[in-house]
């Protein structure tokens, strides 16, 4: 048989060999550093037999398959070492991950001094260098290997699989998992790991099924990477939104009130009616009407719109269906209030497009395990806008969509920082949809090719649009790798129908209007869990809830600071002033832990000349101004939304 390797070299072999066996003839190196294999573009085990012609590619760590399995091998370590030590925890799913790998066990919750054990339990069994080997069972004999061995989680994961699904188990030692693999061919082949926390997981993401303890670890085949991953790790703890926006009271949570259900604090009220105006204010410019519409409804709007069928478990609904007469629920989204709002009167062609926008407060019942400060909870504040449009309109309108987008991403700092996804419907589920295969195919197209006209890169998703059409979703990552959904333009051509909404045409027919759903930087909420995250707190001058702060080296200048703080305040700019008998060294430092972005220092020499001496984080000492000067330049940074570049480290010390 040929082998035609990744180099278009190729090996012949008399007869059938494995992977690893290929790998090992090529070189013992490249043995010893093989991870998975790929044949004729299928990732596989190194132990698959290769028995004809084929193209072959040894997998190593550099390789993200290879990564998987260096990972996931790491995963099963990790169960075998939790079994040794915990006998009566019961093994769930192991997967390797972006970042690493984690394993769900049915145990009481770990502590960090329980992952220390497990990592020097998890060592012994790396310098133990067991093979690991692979076998396949019958499914009446697989599920009972696993009844046998009291791995109830284990035997629901066989009995879920298709009849005709292939069983297979990987052993190490005394310790055997279901597995479909691939893994690496000895323990020992682990060169470094590390676990990194523990926290609750709901079997197979369900609230419904029981909460299980996740172990969270990663793993690299050197220790300098892996050195230099936890050094990463702990550059993004500091940025984590969750701590860093709580430390900066921007938001706190309350047991008693619910999760996904923050409270806004001062700090963070602030930005986010700055971030409300520019956005209302922007759409103004750009021809949007405003509208405030009620925060519920009854079911019917919901049975009209068919969220009633299609998102029911998503909204917090009030009222029992076989008990009450009217059942109401708190508004998910706010199209269908916004499409009342066109039909109270008749519209021509002349009066399209229509562009609502507001600023909606939303309720979706997200499930606990999936809260998380900001970016996931259970109220939130949206810039919501439907755009009401003449179909020959709305590829112009959608351009517009996107480029009103892109200015407020450009405008945040941010445009560098998202991926763009087609995301379609999946023509497999055509119950979970509303409407014509032909309609969803045609939009679709439409919308790629915007994108590509555009030249905007973008993947494709299946099975995530709304159930009434295909979107762009506009998307980001968080410090830990999750990527959420920032910015939504969805393309609308069968809602209308639901709700007879039309329009006179040129010819005094009524005609149906297609109808763009978006967003310009979507939640507020989210979008300030991403900004504290993007800047590590150390926000745009225009955005931060303390712009300047006075600093009087003495009391004997209290009287000029004030002077000077309420001239600031006279022209919009948000200071205070620092009147504590505190050395001046004291009040600088204070102010850069509290992440103020300009300090002005006022004494004698200040006072008597009528400057201020301005201390700033993009520069550190900016020397002395006069006030009006001083002024003058923070206001325009404020107005125009500048983005200094920091070029002096003022946060640490």
């Amino acid at each position: 048989m040929k082998i035609t390797l990744k180099d278009q070299s190729v090996k012949e072999y008399e007869s059938a060999m494995s992977v690893y066996e290929i790998a090992k003839d090529i070189s013992e190196g490249l043995a010893r550093v093989a991870c998975a294999g790929e044949v004729n573009g299928e990732v596989v085990d190194l132990r698959t037999v290769v028995d004809s012609d084929c193209t072959l590619n040894i997998l190593t760590f550099d390789d993200e398959a290879g990564k998987a399995a260096y990972r996931h091998t790491c995963s099963h370590i990790l169960a075998e070492a939790v079994k040794r030590l915990y006998p009566e925890a019961k093994l769930a799913i192991g997967p390797s991950i972006d970042t690493g790998f984690y394993y769900d066990f049915d145990h009481e919750s770990f502590t960090r001094e329980d992952l220390d054990k497990i990592e020097a339990e998890m060592k012994k069994i790396i310098k133990e260098g067991a093979e690991i080997k692979r076998f396949e069972l019958p499914r009446e004999e697989a599920i009972k290997f696993m009844e046998e061995k009291n791995e109830p989680y284990k035997v629901e994961l066989i009995q879920d699989l298709p009849e005709d699904a292939v069983i297979s188990f990987y052993s190490q030692g005394d310790f055997t998992d279901l597995c479909a693999g691939p893994h690496l061919m000895s323990t020992k082949y682990v060169k470094a790991f590390k676990l990194i926390s523990s926290s609750g997981a709901y079997w197979r993401g369900s609230e419904k099924n029981k909460m299980l303890s996740r172990i969270y670890g990663t793993a690299y085949n050197k220790k300098e990477d892996l050195k230099a991953y936890l050094e990463h790790l702990e550059d993004i703890k500091k940025r984590d939104h969750n701590k860093l926006g709580r430390e900066m009271e921007i938001f706190t949570t309350v047991d008693v009130i619910g999760q996904g259900l923050p409270l806004i604090m001062p700090n963070g009220v602030i930005i986010m009616n700055e971030l409300k105006r520019w956005i209302e204010d922007l759409e103004a410019g750009k021809g949007y009407i405003r509208t405030q519409t009620p925060l519920m409804a009854k079911s019917d709007l919901y049975k009209i719109s068919g969220h009633w069928d299609h998102y029911k478990d998503g909204m917090f609904v009030l009222g029992d269906e076989e008990k009450d007469d009217e059942v109401f629920a708190l508004r998910p989204m706010t199209c269908p209030f916004q499409y009342y709002v066109y039909k109270a009167s008749q519209k021509s062609y002349r009066d399209l497009p229509c562009r609502y926008g507001e600023t909606s407060t939303l309720f979706r019942n997200e499930d606990s395990g999936e809260m998380h400060g900001l970016t996931r909870v259970r109220q939130f504040t949206i810039s919501e806008g439907h755009l009401i449009v003449r179909p020959d309109r709305m590829v112009e309108e959608f351009k517009g969509c996107i480029a009103l987008a892109q200015h407020c991403l450009k405008t945040l700092g941010v445009e560098e920082d998202v991926t763009y996804h087609l995301s379609k419907w999946d023509p497999s589920n055509k119950e979970k949809y509303i409407g014509d295969p032909k309609v969803w195919d045609e939009t679709e197209q439409d919308i790629r090719n915007i994108l590509t006209e555009l030249n905007i890169p973008f993947v494709e998703d299946v099975g995530e649009a709304a159930f009434y059409g295909p979107k762009v979703d506009i998307n980001a990552r968080n410090v830990y790798g999750k990527e959420d959904t920032m910015i939504t333009i969805q393309w609308d051509a069968l809602l209308s129908e639901q709700f007879d909404m039309y329009y006179i045409d040129e010819n005094g027919d009524k005609k149906r209007p297609c109808i763009i759903h978006r967003t310009s930087i979507g939640c507020y909420e989210r979008t300030i869990a991403w900004l504290i995250e993007k800047y590590a707190g150390l926000f745009p001058t225009w955005l931060c809830p303390e712009q300047v702060r006075v600093l009087p080296i003495s009391e004997k200048y209290a009287d000029y600071a004030n002077k000077v703080n309420a001239e600031l305040k006279a022209n919009g700019i948000r200071s205070s002033v620092d009147n504590r008998s505190e050395k001046i060294g004291f009040k600088i430092r204070d102010a850069r832990l509290k992440r103020v972005p300009y300090m002005v220092v006022v004494g004698q020499k200040e006072e008597e000349e009528g400057v201020v001496s301005v201390r700033s984080r993009y520069l550190g000492d900016e020397g002395q101004k006069s006030l009006d000067t001083f002024i003058q330049d923070i206001c325009k940074e404020i107005r125009t939304k500048e983005i200094r570049k920091i070029e002096v480290e003022e946060t640490s010390k």
